[in-house]
């Protein structure tokens, strides 16, 4: 679509949550460019403030920011707060990465909670708060990066993947149930990406940063595009390839209209 029909269905305002760099920076300077104010949140102030200088003068568009730490227990209720009386017709939630770097029982559990708390509660209570008016405009965008992780538990990152699964499992569920309503949710399966989080994630561990990271411009243009075709993207995959997980993008898709079917005709016939 061009860039009046992505501002007509997802606009005017969309609010990113960890937005001061990396693909959450790209996601911003992209929907900049397609003329979508922006409410831009992560926990430092400073590289978002510059980010929403920067795209005022590029774009001419509004933007405000918000230093949140999405693993408060009230980081959802901040998030709102951040968005006032505007109508964000996007959200995407792009914060979440595991910065502990150790085996489940190597960390206290309080780092664990911390984890969980953004990517599961935190997540779970934004796309509740935000959803909701976009059901009643009968439009908008729902968005929650994630990870390969999410297709299997792995060593050292249990809880980041058992977080994100819950989120790929929700916004499926989401998906079905708004649709209908014409609002769009997408969870994005994203791999390894140049992102400064992984190369400070790689320079803490000691390992040397990998070849062929995927490039976080990239990774927001694929993401924004796919954003209509929900419920799942995985980076790198077509529609109908399964390398994550044993089964497709679209095979998900197709499980997925089959229980809402099924769910449906069940509660039809009580």
């Amino acid at each position: 679509m061009d860039a009046g029909q992505f501002v007509s269905r997802y606009g005017p305002w969309a609010l990113i949550a960890g937005a001061s760099e990396g693909t959450g920076a790209s996601f911003a300077r992209q929907l900049a460019a397609k003329g979508l104010n922006l409410v831009l949140v992560a926990r430092r102030e400073g590289p978002l403030e510059q980010l929403a200088a920067d795209l005022r003068v590029a774009h001419g568009v509004e933007c405000v920011t918000a230093s949140i730490d999405l693993s408060g227990e009230n980081a959802a209720q901040q998030l709102l707060q951040a968005a006032g009386q505007r109508e964000v017709g996007l959200l995407i939630l792009n914060a979440g990465a595991d910065a502990n770097g150790s085996m489940f029982l190597d960390s206290d559990i309080a780092s664990w909670d911390a984890l969980a708390m953004r990517n599961v509660m935190t997540a779970m209570r934004a796309l509740h708060a935000f959803a909701a008016p976009m059901r009643e405009r009968g439009r908008g965008g729902l968005m929650v990066v994630g990870s390969g992780a999410c297709y299997g538990g792995l060593p050292g990152i249990g809880v980041y993947a058992a977080s994100k699964a819950f989120d790929l499992v929700l916004c499926e569920a989401l998906w079905a149930e708004l649709e209908p309503h014409g609002v769009d949710v997408l969870s994005y399966v994203i791999g390894r990406t140049d992102t400064p989080a992984h190369r400070d994630l790689m320079e803490a561990r000691g390992m040397p940063v990998p070849e062929g990271l995927a490039d976080p411009d990239d990774v927001a243009r694929l993401g924004l595009a796919r954003l209509p075709f929900g419920p799942v993207c995985n980076w790198g995959e077509a529609d109908d390839e399964a390398k994550m997980s044993a089964t497709s993008a679209a095979q998900r898709r197709e499980r997925i209209r089959q229980i809402a079917a099924m769910s449906a005709a069940y509660a039809a016939k009580g």
